[in-house]
């Protein structure tokens, strides 16, 4: 008769964040762990960390919270694996980055855990949690005034940050007018590159016009990565519609035309405004 394999001590680790940083340990073994894991480095795993928060928000927009539990487990597991790497580096480890936090929350928060009022509007709070942020910066040595804002953002959420960053100190368009001469100027330049100079020249027009849009939507109260995702999934539910017509007809996209598609994408279109897509 066999013995019944004796069950892994894990198993009686408590249930939680105490088992799951001893997962993350045992995963990180140079003898007993696991070989991907094992190899895995502060630069590797950084592009996880951001598509799982990336399918944390992708959660909470379907409105499906068994997955958005699902994610958000996923997503504390890239801080517990950064924070074992970091351990087993000698840096710091996981208990040190949750009294990080911890006490930044604290000291971000004084109308909360301190002796100022709490009876302050959301406005003036958002206020006073820049204020709290640049001195945080002035301690890092950051006193420039674009210092600190993330490399690793996506560009249009980061072209916002850092044109937000230059207004506060005044540097800044007066009103929308001025934004919108400044992308008729832009356009021309981007046409002038196309005609007569180089493809670096095109590129960096190019960019250049993308910047000011990026303007024109924070003047307007516009998120321009919240604009531009909206864009896309509107550009995908009116293609899919334009394919489910050429399917009527025995067609695909490939069998059909720019002309044909481009008639059917205008009646597409009217009946997306109308909300029958």
């Amino acid at each position: 008769m066999t013995d019944k394999p004796n069950r892994d001590p894990i198993f009686e680790v408590p249930e939680g964040i105490e088992q799951l940083l001893e997962i993350m340990r045992r995963l990180r073994d140079p003898v007993g762990g696991c070989p991907w894991d094992v190899e895995q480095t502060f630069e590797t795993i950084a592009p996880f960390s951001i598509e799982e928060a990336y399918e944390v928000e992708d959660a909470i927009k379907r409105g499906d919270m068994v997955d958005l539990q699902s994610e958000l487990g996923d997503l504390l597991f890239q801080s517990v694996f950064q924070s074992q790497i970091a351990a087993d580096k000698g840096l710091f480890d996981f208990q040190d980055v949750a009294k990080t936090i911890a006490t930044k929350m604290i000291d971000r928060h004084p109308h909360v855990f301190g002796d100022q009022s709490n009876q302050k509007s959301p406005e003036q709070q958002t206020i006073d949690w820049e204020v709290q942020k640049a001195s945080e910066r002035d301690r890092r040595g950051e006193t420039r005034v674009l210092d600190g804002v993330a490399m690793g953002l996506p560009a249009l959420m980061r072209a916002q940050k850092l044109q937000k960053r230059a207004a506060r100190v005044g540097f800044d368009w007066p009103d929308v007018t001025h934004v919108i001469d400044k992308i008729v100027e832009e356009s021309a330049e981007l046409v002038e590159a196309r005609n007569i100079k180089t493809q670096a020249d095109v590129f960096e027009e190019y960019g250049d016009l993308l910047f000011v849009m990026v303007n024109l939507g924070r003047h307007m109260g516009i998120e321009t990565e919240e604009a531009l995702r909206a864009a896309n999934e509107k550009f995908i539910r009116r293609f899919n519609a334009v394919e489910n017509e050429l399917q009527k007809i025995g067609k695909s996209p490939k069998d059909s035309d720019l002309a044909e598609m481009d008639a059917i994408w205008d009646k597409v279109k009217i009946r997306d405004k109308q909300g029958k897509l």
